[in-house]
């Protein structure tokens, strides 16, 4: 089954949530006698972290609870990031609509960097998936002591950073140990382009500053797809210089609002000051360990 969240007529209304919004569930899913749900764990950079109850929301949902669930503001608390999961909004609503489908069994992965499996957690689908992603906290994590001038991060090279859109993931992940006012170096193939003609790209367009586009997002009482990405994207730039190193040209990278690298040993000996490499960019996140 290929499920199609535009499709509404393959759906089934299974309720409303807490704040009134009408979930809808892929019917062949909702209505089988025995309801499995599959995936693989891993942070995520603004649901906390993969597999358990998003293979239902978003995975057999409607187009429009998606996007309820990545709206503007959801997106823009500080707990909608890496390894959250309470007080995360997003992460909140996701389970609350897995609740209201209440799956009988999960099975999901923990996934080494080589993406051999490391570890299946199989049984109820909220226990075993806590249990599972503890155990993704534990390994795929890693505490640092202080900020830094400059991180030079990847998105885990192709088929991950085959676009620029993939590379906000990398980008999500230096943010996190960077200082304010620092340096964010991804190294990003970006084959694929932008992707041009995406929404994502379409949305970098209206405006010529990170902060006036991230003030146009947050102001959108309507979702749009994608819009999540350059939220993101525009808060990290706010806080730090965002240079591409890429087969994109300056032009691209520049209408994108980052700053083209055409060097990174170049660019450090420019910059200088302590710097900190993730080779595997978003397949170990760090944090900064507070008293």
């Amino acid at each position: 089954i290929q499920h199609d969240s535009f499709d509404y007529d393959t759906m089934t209304f299974v309720g409303n949530m807490s704040d009134g919004h009408p979930l809808y569930i892929n019917s062949r899913f909702y209505n089988s006698d025995l309801k499995i749900v599959t995936g693989f764990i891993e942070p995520h950079f603004f649901a906390g972290f993969s597999g358990g109850p998003k293979a239902i929301l978003p995975g057999l949902c409607d187009i429009n609870t998606i996007m309820h669930n990545h709206n503007a503001e959801r997106i823009a608390s500080d707990k909608a990031t890496w390894a959250i999961t309470e007080g995360n909004p997003v992460w909140e609503n996701i389970r609350e609509g897995a609740r209201l489908v209440n799956p009988d069994f999960l099975i999901n992965v923990a996934l080494n960097t080589e993406d051999k499996i490391s570890a299946v957690f199989a049984g109820s689908w909220e226990d075993t998936h806590r249990k599972g992603y503890l155990f993704v906290k534990q390994h795929a994590m890693q505490k640092v002591t202080q900020p830094y001038d400059i991180v030079i991060t990847t998105n885990s090279g192709y088929p991950l950073d085959m676009n620029l859109y993939q590379a906000v993931k990398g980008m999500s992940t230096a943010a996190q140990i960077v200082k304010d006012g620092g340096t964010i170096i991804i190294a990003a193939e970006c084959s694929e382009g932008i992707p041009y003609g995406s929404h994502y790209h379409q949305i970098l367009k209206r405006a010529t500053t990170p902060s006036e586009l991230f003030d146009l997002i947050s102001k959108n009482t309507e979702t749009e797809p994608e819009q999540w990405q350059v939220q993101i994207q525009t808060r990290i730039q706010k806080r730090a210089d965002v240079y591409l190193y890429s087969n994109l040209s300056d032009k691209e990278v520049e209408e994108a609002m980052l700053k083209p690298c055409h060097g990174i040993e170049k660019l450090l000996k420019e910059k200088g000051g302590i710097v900190a490499v993730l080779p595997k960019g978003p397949q170990t996140i760090p944090y900064i360990e507070r008293d």
